[in-house]
């Protein structure tokens, strides 16, 4: 097996990028170019990063799958290691991971490990061309680096809409120190599903784009061929395009009149459907933390445990100030943190896709009865809910109040009837990376200013930082931007890099709504 290691990223990166590499310049130089993705403004920065010394050694594997989602559901798909959700990794704060990347894809296809919230240095970060050469199918990579922050993570590729397959897993960084009182902890994974079932990513791509399958895909540079024939068109919209995958009339009165666009078949909770739900067995009057990640590609879910109340505790792997709440709203790319203190019996978790008016569902069995059906609603769905805006981050992690050294205007454009998506008016280009960036200086305070200018929301995801929602709001990594609306963040530029700021709606992304945060050298 052919295999790639810390030293050939560059070398690698010359050929995946066009001009990517002339625009890093000499970390001494006092020009206004960007500094290397290993320079030594990235190296100084990691030997700040407290760890244990240990190191936790792993293997991961992305290659073909026959999944069993459970009710006769089989779906063709890719995977890491054969199962959907992956196997978790679980790790101590300060400990090293050292986890090698095998990529056993077909079709000489690329892929990479983005490790979704992860502060951690750029050239770890998994993006292709930007920040390592793309693992090539036979190869191997191995990404090292230290987990010195404490939470609820999760990993998957960032090539293509590769996202939209099999290939994501949590990631656990558990806090040596633990605050939390709790007797046990359940992870629940959601996702939206049709891979291998009704199509591929691509295909839908292609659909919502109007592009061939197979074509070159503008935002990652991908190609190729997709793993199933083109879809022969189903129904088709007054223009004639294809709609097999396409949903309209998703409206939500938390998201607005376009709550999403693909028409998935199933909604899964840990890898399940709802008709032969994953089941979590446990007692009554235990306190359980659940860790809660949406890892779909472009559907929020509203979610709720019949017959209790969930007290959030973290968000994107943050702690805030406790708030006791009926349902969440946790867009793609979120965490939650959730404490609930089961009662007797059997309950219901509903995942209902927000606006789309279906639902996965999990089971929490604490004594005898039947299993809920596939179709219940629970009350609490429709109870107190509160948006990350109503949360406050804790003392101990809530930033320094001080003004912003510089406010960058981050306007999310395009439409749906184009899906000419961008930032800036702008489409993100992987051909050319540098091309549409956002220039910040190590050491400031930034204000980065979403401004929605679109009929849509859009869930936006900065890598290797977390950003703080006003001056009191919780510390996150992605966050929901309203239809016409405006947020404002704040984050400290402490990470040296090259970084990558979109919208975590796969489709979005892939269309071109990205763009590079890059640290001027």
């Amino acid at each position: 097996m052919n295999s790639i290691n810390r030293r050939s990223v560059l070398a690698g990166l010359g050929a995946a990028g066009t001009g990517l590499l002339a625009a890093y310049g000499n970390d001494a130089s006092n020009s206004p170019s960007l500094l290397s993705p290993s320079g030594s403004q990235v190296a100084h920065a990691e030997k700040k990063r407290s760890g244990t010394g240990r190191v936790q050694s792993l293997n991961v594997t992305s290659a073909p799958a026959t999944l069993d989602l459970g009710g006769g559901v089989l779906a063709k798909s890719w995977a890491f290691s054969g199962q959907v959700p992956g196997k978790e990794i679980r790790i101590s704060a300060g400990d090293t991971l050292a986890a090698e990347l095998s990529n056993q894809l077909p079709n000489a296809t690329t892929t990479s490990i983005h490790w979704h919230g992860i502060s951690l240095p750029g050239d770890m970060d998994g993006v292709p061309p930007v920040t390592q050469a793309p693992v090539r199918a036979g190869s191997s990579f191995t990404y090292r680096f230290i987990t010195n922050t404490p939470g609820t993570y999760f990993f998957h590729p960032h090539v293509g809409v590769q996202v939209d397959r099999g290939l994501y897993a949590p990631l656990i960084v558990e806090d040596p120190k633990e605050p939390l009182s709790y007797d046990d902890e359940w992870v629940v994974v959601l996702d939206d599903w049709l891979d291998g079932v009704t199509g591929t990513p691509d295909d839908v791509f292609a659909e919502l784009s109007h592009r061939s399958p197979g074509m070159d895909m503008k935002s990652t540079g991908s190609k190729g061929p997709t793993s199933s024939p083109p879809p022969s068109p189903s129904a088709s919209s007054g223009d004639g395009t294809s709609t097999r995958f396409r949903l309209s009339g998703a409206s939500s009165p938390l998201l607005g009149s376009d709550a999403g666009d693909v028409n998935y078949p199933y909604h899964l909770v840990n890898g399940r459907v709802p008709t032969d739900p994953a089941v979590y067995t446990g007692k009554s009057g235990k306190r359980v933390r659940l860790r809660i990640i949406n890892a779909g590609a472009e559907t929020a879910y509203r979610v709720a445990l019949g017959g209790h109340r969930m007290t959030i505790t973290h968000t994107d792997g943050f702690p805030v100030e406790h708030q006791e709440v009926d349902a969440l709203l946790i867009a793609m790319g979120e965490r939650y943190d959730v404490l609930v203190t089961l009662q007797d019996g059997v309950f219901p978790l509903v995942a209902v896709a927000e606006g789309k008016d279906v639902a996965g569902m999990a089971v929490v069995r604490t004594g005898s009865g039947r299993t809920p059906e596939p179709t219940v609603r629970p009350a609490e769905l429709d109870g107190r809910m509160v948006t990350a805006a109503q949360l406050r981050a804790s003392d101990d992690v809530r930033l320094e109040s001080k003004d912003p050294d510089q406010v960058i205007r981050v306007e999310l454009t395009g439409s749906m009837r184009a899906y000419d998506w961008a930032i800036n008016g702008k489409q993100f280009d992987m051909a050319d990376p540098t091309a549409n960036q956002l220039l910040v200086q190590e050491g400031q305070r930034v204000q980065l200013d979403f401004v929605n200018a679109t009929k849509m929301w859009h869930p936006m995801h900065l890598h290797g930082h977390t950003y703080q929602l006003d001056s009191t709001g919780p510390r996150k990594d992605t966050t929901i931007v309203l239809p016409r609306s405006k947020v404002s963040v704040v984050f400290d530029a402490d990470n040296p890099g090259q970084w990558m700021l979109h919208c975590h709606n796969a489709y979005h992304s892939e269309a071109g709504m990205m763009v590079l945060l890059a640290y001027g050298a």
